[in-house]
């Protein structure tokens, strides 16, 4: 005899929270489009909002009629990803961070780091590691063009690398999604250097969610060596790693020191060489004008608590990286204390720790905000929904 019992995976405890695709949310993103086409300073940003409103309302109205969600965010997508960057791309427009990418691939192919010697406006600071330089290596190869355009290699990077970080079954509905978002299609469109950073940390987190450490060690140091936004995803996949570990009972377990040898040498790897090659430059592109040291102000000034503290509270500028240091504090704490379990515990962990990181640096912006919106939605996407599974259990009879 024989009886049917249900059985639910423990990291599918919950059904996954749907992503956001109804006829609201796209008339939001249209009306987020339009007003940054009318009230935006720059160029680039006014043909994206254009072209984007046109394709969120599109996508608004095929919600209302009913169609499907597919073909309302693939209309989106056309609307906010391809139709701007395809003007863009024609009349070569684009933010300012796609041509100090592609300067950097320049000096470093000539000079052996990517960074001026003698910066004095901000347009000449390469506020990046040098593995940024990467995308820009094209360009400096082959000379400008189309295919050739670093914002082209740094979207192929970051969808790539989520792409790989989502279940092979279920990973069209949140690429649509994550790349019609106006906060993704806009870097995606006229180019933004935080997107290959924020797939690859959610690459990372992939792999040491399924206890590959060597590879979520290459995924985290290829991201740690772009920008330092990347480097708190390393403590926080070391905890998922050491969680894992301990609750696998095995005491001879070295995943976790193998993932952080293996981030670590790739980092130097990358940053060492033209590191060394100018440490003066190194520092004040890398370290004083993100901090706001420098007489060159950054055009990262959003409003965000960090920058208004250092703009008019006296002294702000060491309160502002005081509560940096509090918060990148509170969020070890919390490693050490409560390690996430999950890589979709240790997403929102590092989400949250990020968040707190954008809120208090004395330049920051919006668009950095991307990296916990794509590592939330990431979390919220990488499981299915939850269908138990049926699990024949042979009933023994008593005697």
């Amino acid at each position: 005899m024989a009886t049917i019992a249900s059985f639910t995976p423990s990291d599918q405890h919950r059904k996954r929270p749907p992503l956001p695709g109804g006829t609201a949310w796209w008339v939001f993103c249209a009306a987020t489009a339009s007003a940054l086409a009318v009230f935006s300073s720059l160029g680039p940003h006014r043909v994206w909002g254009t072209a984007a409103a046109l394709g969120y309302t599109a996508a608004a109205l095929l919600a209302v009629r009913g169609r499907s969600p597919r073909t309302a965010g693939a209309v989106a997508v056309t609307g906010a990803v391809l139709l701007p960057l395809l003007v863009l791309l024609a009349v070569d427009r684009a933010q300012l961070e796609v041509r100090v990418v592609a300067r950097s691939a320049g000096l470093l192919l000539t000079d052996g780091t990517p960074y001026l010697q003698h910066p004095l406006v901000p347009a000449d600071f390469n506020p990046y590691l040098p593995g940024m330089a990467v995308f820009g290596l094209p360009e400096a190869v082959a000379g400008p063009g189309p295919l050739t355009d670093p914002r082209l290699w740094m979207g192929t990077a970051f969808l790539g690398a989520l792409a790989l970080a989502l279940p092979a079954g279920s990973r069209r509905e949140p690429l649509r999604w994550i790349a019609a978002c106006p906060l993704v299609a806009l870097p995606l469109a006229v180019g933004g250097v935080d997107l290959p950073v924020a797939g690859l940390m959610c690459l990372g987190l992939a792999l040491a969610g399924r206890g590959r450490a060597d590879a979520a060690g290459l995924a985290l140091g290829l991201a740690a060596a772009l920008k330092w936004t990347a480097w708190p995803a390393i403590p926080v996949a070391l905890a998922l790693l050491a969680a894992a570990s301990r609750g696998e009972d095995r005491p001879g377990n070295r995943t976790a020191p193998r993932c952080g040898l293996v981030a670590l040498l790739t980092t130097a790897a990358l940053v060492l060489p033209a590191a060394l090659r100018d440490p003066g430059a190194f520092r004040a592109h890398v370290v004083d004008f993100p901090l706001g040291l420098t007489d060159a102000v950054s055009s990262a000034a959003s409003p965000l608590p960090g920058h208004l503290i250092a703009a008019h509270v006296p002294g702000g500028g060491t309160l502002a990286l005081l509560l940096l240091g509090v918060s990148a504090l509170l969020l070890a704490f919390s490693l050490l204390v409560r390690p996430p379990e999950t890589a979709t515990a240790a997403a929102g962990r590092l989400a949250l720790g990020l968040l707190l990181a954008i809120a208090f640096m004395p330049a920051t912006r919006f668009g950095y905000l991307v990296h916990p919106l794509v590592l939330a939605a990431w979390a919220a996407a990488r499981h299915a929904p939850v269908h138990p599974l049926l699990v024949r259990v042979r009933k023994q009879a008593s005697r």
